[in-house]
């Protein structure tokens, strides 16, 4: 049973998520404001974070931002009424890994949910795995950790996953909606931001130039691959 932790103002959503996640087996607990949020994820140790943004005591975006500092693999799935395609992409460039809008379907929702606890299990029990050497990069399945030069990179689950499906297959070529399926477990269209925002993160940590990415390369019109810096 994992421990979910949902942060959510209104009462009616906050029963909603609380009931349907429950049906997939899990505890959860509700806050409605950052404060109680702060004090349930200091007080115990949670397999995911379910955050709104808006809420009475400030943004959800400054609880992600700090979360981040001190905690990159907490999953984080954003739950909110901001819906335009920049709300989305400074959630997942805040460090979300995932961002649904509402109003939300229920089934969806439990499928975001599936995804994360999925994605986080198995990289807790990913195996004796070699590091795999993508020069300048190294990146080591067993430990979860990636080195640039001798250099520790922190990265989030997300980031790190996406890293990881990339350099098991160097040179191939995968458009953004098998990444989506491949590394997020969820097949919905119109989702290519998400997939989008988290490549401009991972590029923002590991390339020298991010403007200029020689590692993480675009393939107008297919989407992405993993290569050597030339």
């Amino acid at each position: 049973m994992s421990g979910i932790l949902v942060v959510e103002d209104q009462g009616d959503i906050a029963n909603l998520v609380r009931m349907h996640v429950e049906m997939l087996g899990h505890r959860v607990q509700c806050c409605d404001t950052l404060a109680f949020a702060r004090r349930a994820l200091a007080a115990d140790d949670w397999d995911l974070l379910v955050l709104d943004l808006s809420l009475p005591d400030g943004d959800g975006l400054e609880l992600c931002r700090e979360l981040r500092l001190e905690n990159a693999s907490l999953p984080i799935l954003m739950l909110t009424a901001r819906a335009t395609e920049h709300d989305r992409v400074q959630g997942l460039e805040t460090g979300a890994d995932d961002y649904l809008s509402k109003p939300f379907g229920v089934l969806e929702l439990q499928a975001r949910v599936r995804a994360l606890l999925r994605r986080a299990a198995l990289a807790e029990t990913g195996g004796d795995e070699r590091p795999i050497e993508i020069p300048p990069l190294r990146v080591d399945p067993a430990r979860r950790a990636v080195c640039r030069d001798g250099s520790t990179m922190e990265l989030t689950a997300t980031e790190f996953d996406l890293l990881l499906f990339l350099a098991r297959r160097p040179g191939v070529v995968f458009s953004r909606q098998q990444l989506l399926s491949e590394v997020w477990g969820y097949h919905h269209q119109g989702y290519e931001h998400t997939v989008n925002s988290h490549v401009n993160r991972l590029r923002a940590k590991i390339e020298a130039d991010p403007a200029r990415p020689r590692l993480i390369r675009t393939v107008w019109g297919v989407g992405y691959k993993l290569e050597a810096e030339a």
